[in-house]
Protein backbone atom coordinates (compact mmCIF):
# COMPACT_ATOMS: atom_id res chain seq x y z
CA UNK A 1 0.00 0.00 0.00
CA UNK A 2 1.28 3.81 -0.93
CA UNK A 3 0.25 6.34 0.63
CA UNK A 4 0.94 10.51 0.09
CA UNK A 5 2.42 12.06 3.49
CA UNK A 6 5.83 12.38 5.12
CA UNK A 7 6.72 10.03 7.51
CA UNK A 8 8.95 11.31 10.31
CA UNK A 9 10.32 9.88 13.45
CA UNK A 10 9.67 12.39 16.07
CA UNK A 11 11.62 11.39 19.93
CA UNK A 12 11.26 7.75 18.54
CA UNK A 13 7.04 7.51 17.62
CA UNK A 14 7.03 7.20 13.46
CA UNK A 15 4.69 10.25 12.62
CA UNK A 16 2.36 10.14 9.73
CA UNK A 17 1.72 13.42 8.27
CA UNK A 18 -0.98 13.17 5.62
CA UNK A 19 -3.08 15.98 4.04
CA UNK A 20 -3.98 18.05 0.77
CA UNK A 21 -1.40 18.44 -1.58
CA UNK A 22 0.42 22.44 -0.62
CA UNK A 23 -0.62 22.22 3.09
CA UNK A 24 3.07 21.95 4.11
CA UNK A 25 3.28 18.15 4.97
CA UNK A 26 7.59 18.60 3.40
CA UNK A 27 7.65 22.11 5.05
CA UNK A 28 6.41 20.53 8.14
CA UNK A 29 8.74 17.51 7.85
CA UNK A 30 12.02 19.67 7.14
CA UNK A 31 11.74 21.89 9.98
CA UNK A 32 11.41 18.23 12.11
CA UNK A 33 14.91 17.18 10.39
CA UNK A 34 16.10 20.99 11.35
CA UNK A 35 15.09 20.29 15.14
CA UNK A 36 17.00 16.66 15.01
CA UNK A 37 14.31 14.29 13.62
CA UNK A 38 14.74 11.63 11.24
CA UNK A 39 13.12 11.79 7.80
CA UNK A 40 11.99 8.18 6.93
CA UNK A 41 9.75 9.71 3.50
CA UNK A 42 8.11 12.18 1.91
CA UNK A 43 5.48 12.67 -0.83
CA UNK A 44 5.02 8.57 -1.30
CA UNK A 45 4.86 6.54 1.96
CA UNK A 46 5.12 3.12 1.21
CA UNK A 47 3.67 1.25 4.13
CA UNK A 48 3.54 -2.55 4.98
CA UNK A 49 3.36 -4.51 8.40
CA UNK A 50 6.42 -6.18 10.43
CA UNK A 51 6.45 -9.62 12.02
CA UNK A 52 4.20 -8.35 14.62
CA UNK A 53 1.97 -6.79 12.29
CA UNK A 54 2.68 -2.81 13.10
CA UNK A 55 2.91 -0.25 10.32
CA UNK A 56 6.02 -0.01 9.01
CA UNK A 57 6.66 3.30 6.08
CA UNK A 58 9.11 3.66 3.76
CA UNK A 59 10.33 5.83 0.72
CA UNK A 60 10.23 4.48 -2.73
CA UNK A 61 14.58 3.68 -3.64
CA UNK A 62 14.24 6.67 -5.80
CA UNK A 63 13.22 9.28 -4.06
CA UNK A 64 14.43 7.90 -0.80
CA UNK A 65 16.09 10.23 1.43
CA UNK A 66 15.03 13.34 -0.30
CA UNK A 67 12.25 15.89 0.33
CA UNK A 68 11.04 18.38 -2.31
CA UNK A 69 10.48 22.15 -1.26
CA UNK A 70 8.70 24.50 -3.25
CA UNK A 71 10.78 27.44 -4.62
CA UNK A 72 13.78 25.50 -3.71
CA UNK A 73 13.84 22.21 -5.09
CA UNK A 74 14.91 18.35 -4.70
CA UNK A 75 16.88 18.39 -1.31
CA UNK A 76 19.26 15.66 -0.36
CA UNK A 77 18.84 15.24 3.58
CA UNK A 78 21.99 13.06 4.19
CA UNK A 79 23.82 15.73 2.39
CA UNK A 80 22.41 18.74 4.40
CA UNK A 81 21.77 17.62 7.64
CA UNK A 82 23.77 14.36 7.86
CA UNK A 83 23.34 10.69 7.73
CA UNK A 84 21.53 10.24 10.60
CA UNK A 85 18.83 12.54 9.94
CA UNK A 86 17.70 9.99 7.44
CA UNK A 87 16.27 6.38 8.15
CA UNK A 88 15.22 3.81 5.80
CA UNK A 89 12.44 2.64 7.18
CA UNK A 90 9.86 3.03 10.67
CA UNK A 91 7.06 2.09 12.12
CA UNK A 92 3.75 4.26 11.82
CA UNK A 93 2.34 5.05 15.53
CA UNK A 94 0.64 8.58 14.84
CA UNK A 95 -1.29 9.94 12.14
CA UNK A 96 -1.36 13.79 11.78
CA UNK A 97 -3.67 15.05 9.32
CA UNK A 98 -2.85 18.92 8.63
CA UNK A 99 -5.69 20.72 6.81
CA UNK A 100 -6.00 24.20 5.83
CA UNK A 101 -7.88 26.30 7.92
CA UNK A 102 -11.48 26.76 7.76
CA UNK A 103 -13.27 29.27 9.73
CA UNK A 104 -15.95 28.37 11.43
CA UNK A 105 -15.12 24.65 11.94
CA UNK A 106 -15.15 23.20 15.09
CA UNK A 107 -11.23 21.84 16.04
CA UNK A 108 -10.82 19.42 19.20
CA UNK A 109 -9.83 21.71 22.05
CA UNK A 110 -9.97 19.65 24.96
CA UNK A 111 -8.33 15.82 23.80
CA UNK A 112 -10.05 14.42 26.17
CA UNK A 113 -9.83 11.03 23.99
CA UNK A 114 -7.62 10.22 20.79
CA UNK A 115 -9.49 10.16 17.94
CA UNK A 116 -8.64 6.76 15.68
CA UNK A 117 -8.06 5.46 12.11
CA UNK A 118 -7.73 2.71 10.71
CA UNK A 119 -4.52 2.37 8.20
CA UNK A 120 -4.06 -1.25 6.36
CA UNK A 121 -5.89 -2.82 8.67
CA UNK A 122 -4.48 -1.27 11.69
CA UNK A 123 -5.98 1.02 14.34
CA UNK A 124 -3.95 4.38 14.77
CA UNK A 125 -4.38 7.25 17.06
CA UNK A 126 -5.15 10.53 14.79
CA UNK A 127 -4.81 14.22 15.29
CA UNK A 128 -6.40 16.83 12.93
CA UNK A 129 -4.00 20.03 12.50
CA UNK A 130 -5.62 23.05 11.25
CA UNK A 131 -2.80 25.06 9.38
CA UNK A 132 -3.10 28.82 9.91
CA UNK A 133 -0.30 31.34 9.30
CA UNK A 134 0.36 31.38 12.89
CA UNK A 135 0.73 28.22 13.39
CA UNK A 136 3.69 26.19 13.70
CA UNK A 137 3.12 23.01 12.53
CA UNK A 138 6.39 21.25 14.00
CA UNK A 139 6.26 22.43 17.24
CA UNK A 140 2.78 21.16 17.22
CA UNK A 141 3.45 17.67 15.94
CA UNK A 142 5.98 17.48 18.29
CA UNK A 143 3.87 18.02 21.30
CA UNK A 144 1.31 15.82 19.50
CA UNK A 145 4.16 13.36 20.43
CA UNK A 146 4.79 14.18 23.73
CA UNK A 147 1.19 13.68 24.66
CA UNK A 148 0.98 10.47 22.75
CA UNK A 149 3.56 9.17 24.74
CA UNK A 150 1.85 10.34 28.27
CA UNK A 151 -1.57 9.52 27.55
CA UNK A 152 -0.91 4.92 28.46
CA UNK A 153 0.66 5.91 31.61
CA UNK A 154 -1.26 8.84 32.97
CA UNK A 155 -4.47 9.31 30.48
CA UNK A 156 -4.54 13.14 28.75
CA UNK A 157 -4.37 16.70 31.02
CA UNK A 158 -8.17 16.45 30.24
CA UNK A 159 -8.65 13.20 32.23
CA UNK A 160 -6.96 14.13 34.77
CA UNK A 161 -8.41 17.70 35.32
CA UNK A 162 -11.87 16.30 34.67
CA UNK A 163 -11.09 13.61 38.00
CA UNK A 164 -9.59 16.44 39.75
CA UNK A 165 -12.74 18.45 39.81
CA UNK A 166 -14.74 15.31 40.45
CA UNK A 167 -12.97 14.92 43.37
CA UNK A 168 -13.92 18.31 44.63
CA UNK A 169 -9.86 18.73 44.47
CA UNK A 170 -10.65 21.86 42.52
CA UNK A 171 -13.41 23.65 41.81
CA UNK A 172 -14.45 24.31 38.44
Amino acid sequence: MQVHGALVQVLGVGVLIRGPSGVGKSETALELVTRGHRLVADDVVQIGHDAGGALVGSAPAVIRHHLEIRGIGILDVPDLFGPGAVLDAGRIELLCQLEHWKAGEEYERVGLTRPQETLAGVELPCVLLPVRPSANMATLIEVAVRDHQRRPAAGSAAERIDARIRTGEIES
